[in-house]
């Protein structure tokens, strides 16, 4: 299967590059699998399309300030963005310009924090030691920024408004466990009343993790989609969780992390394990889906491995077509975007 299946011209004005003022006030794309028809909705409508026995999985990894700018010994600046902790203060980073962050280097982000680059790894991949004082989650909170995707324009710097809205909006109010290098964004919607309303109306709200990494961002660079492999990312899925999900009527997954974490975990019935580990399962169209029956995300871009797992939900002709019809009403897309359900 070629990539090229996977593409679509987007008006660069259509990317959203803030957050609305309202979380809740999202437009929303309602698509009905059966049907194969959609309509043109608001977020807060959500509430319409819910019943009792519904189960709503929300991923409530929390997005780290992992991106560092900083300096070589040498005098130039140089970016590391941390993906994931390994061990003894050391973690798996990108770097550029990647030229000069070679085996050896020697990176000072202010005065709390150093990292030296220890050896390469695959796909532009590094690892690198770091050194600080105290807690790096204090450390990362003083001198990072909030890991914003590059179709986001701006310049960024610590200790401005802009930089504590993004901390603020790039990030679920219901996130909890530090990890994620990028936001599950289908949960950016949700305001606390929101949450309340879905309670009223489904019944059941359920916590999953996955801490969003390189494999959810990860372009495809490949011409054949099965030759594409996913960066594994880390899941947690606890008993209770896991009782709640398997004793619903319907699993409405929140973002594509859910749905990767819980296909992982279900066995061929639809029953989901509980279960800690990394996945680094690749969804793409003629894969049968066992446990998730309808899906919130935000739109995605052309190509990419996210665009492949909703095309594979509801088929590529459909998802096109419905991203045409959005395109042409104007929804904003991407992370700051407007979102789609998928019933």
């Amino acid at each position: 299967m070629d990539v090229t299946l996977f593409d679509y011209d987007l008006p660069p004005e259509l990317i959203a590059q803030q957050p609305l003022g309202d979380r809740a006030a999202s437009r929303m794309l309602v698509l009905d699998r059966r049907s194969q028809t959609w309509q043109h909705r608001r977020f807060r409508d959500l509430i319409d399309y819910l019943r009792p026995g519904d189960c709503l999985v929300l991923n409530d990894t929390r997005v780290l300030p992992a991106r560092l700018l900083g300096h070589l010994e040498t005098g130039g600046q140089v970016e590391l963005l941390l993906l994931r902790e390994l061990e003894g203060n050391r973690w798996e980073a990108l770097g550029q310009p990647g030229r000069k962050l070679r085996p050896g280097a020697k990176v000072s982000v202010g005065d709390l924090l150093t990292a030296r680059v220890l050896k390469m790894g695959k796909a532009g991949l590094r690892e690198v030691g770091l050194e600080y004082e105290g807690d790096l989650r204090d450390v990362l909170a003083k001198i990072g920024l909030t890991p914003l995707p590059p179709y986001i324009k701006r310049h960024q710097s610590a200790d401005t408004e802009q930089e504590r809205l993004d901390q603020e909006r790039y990030q679920t109010v219901y996130a909890q466990h530090n990890g994620a290098v990028a936001a599950p964004t289908a949960g950016l919607h949700f305001d606390q009343q929101m949450l309340d309303q879905v309670r009223a109306a489904a019944g059941e709200i359920v916590n999953i993790t996955m801490h969003v990494g390189l494999g959810t961002f990860q372009p495809v660079k490949v011409q054949q989609v099965d030759d594409h492999k996913m960066h594994p990312e880390w899941y947690e899925v606890t008993v209770q969780a896991a009782g709640a999900i398997n004793e619903a009527e319907r699993v409405i997954a929140v973002g594509t992390t859910v749905v990767r974490t819980l296909e992982t975990l279900a066995d061929e019935n639809g029953t989901v394990a509980p279960g800690e580990g990394w996945s680094d399962l690749f969804i793409y169209p003629e894969y049968r889906f066992k446990a998730v029956d309808a899906l919130l995300t935000n739109f995605h871009l052309p190509r990419s491995t996210l665009l492949m797992m909703i095309s594979a939900f509801a088929g590529r002709e459909l998802i096109l077509a419905a991203y045409q019809e959005a395109i042409a009403e104007g929804y904003r897309f991407y992370s700051y975007g407007d979102c789609m359900l998928i019933l």
